[in-house]
């Protein structure tokens, strides 16, 4: 099989906004086989059906396969690595992830939020799938929690951690329309 990334977009998100166009196609001319599915109710995602979604469209899972996740993305492909035990993956490059977050700006949003936050990842089968994680979040997230998911991310995934300065949620209205970062994440 061919190398193979899937970028999953965040909350209320789409396949073609922020940085996701410029870092397919800059994938793509490296040879990967880059899909970037639509993710079903973008603006109240439930964790079923993210990680039925993403299981889907895996298809067969294999060393070639890798992960880029934005926000919500990140939790939906560590819940399907769960998954996936007996089985191996490649790397997983997650942007603005997070297991906590803070200024939610409605009683709707905690609402939709809760399962993601309170629902417990098996991070032993996580692992058991791959080990190969890179964290990039930044030092002003509107959803606060930096330091804290951090530590959770090193802690639970032994993940290799990046804070950026300044980039917010990574998305375009924080200026965030290309992303070398990942692109030398997955390089490596």
């Amino acid at each position: 099989m061919s190398k193979r990334v899937f970028i999953i977009h965040g909350w209320g998100g789409k396949p073609d906004e922020h940085w996701i166009p410029w870092l397919k196609s800059q994938l793509e001319a490296k040879g990967f086989e880059v899909l970037v599915p639509a993710m079903p109710d973008t603006d109240e995602p439930i964790i079923d059906k993210w990680v039925n979604r993403l299981s889907e469209i895996v298809g067969e899972l294999d060393e070639q396969t890798n992960f880029i996740g934005h926000s919500i993305g990140c939790q939906t492909i560590m819940r399907y690595l769960a998954t996936q035990e007996g089985k191996k993956a490649g790397t997983c490059v997650f942007i603005a992830g997070w297991f906590k977050l803070e200024n939610l700006e409605s009683a709707e949003e905690e609402r939709i939020a809760a399962p993601w936050l309170k629902d417990d990842i098996d991070f032993q089968k996580v692992l058991s799938v791959t080990k190969k994680f890179i964290v990039i979040n930044s030092s002003n997230d509107n959803y606060g929690a930096v330091t804290e998911n951090q530590n959770l991310f090193e802690q639970n995934l032994g993940a290799k951690v990046t804070i950026l300065p300044n980039k917010g949620h990574f998305t375009a209205v924080d200026g965030i329309i290309k992303l070398p970062e990942v692109l030398a994440a997955l390089s490596v």
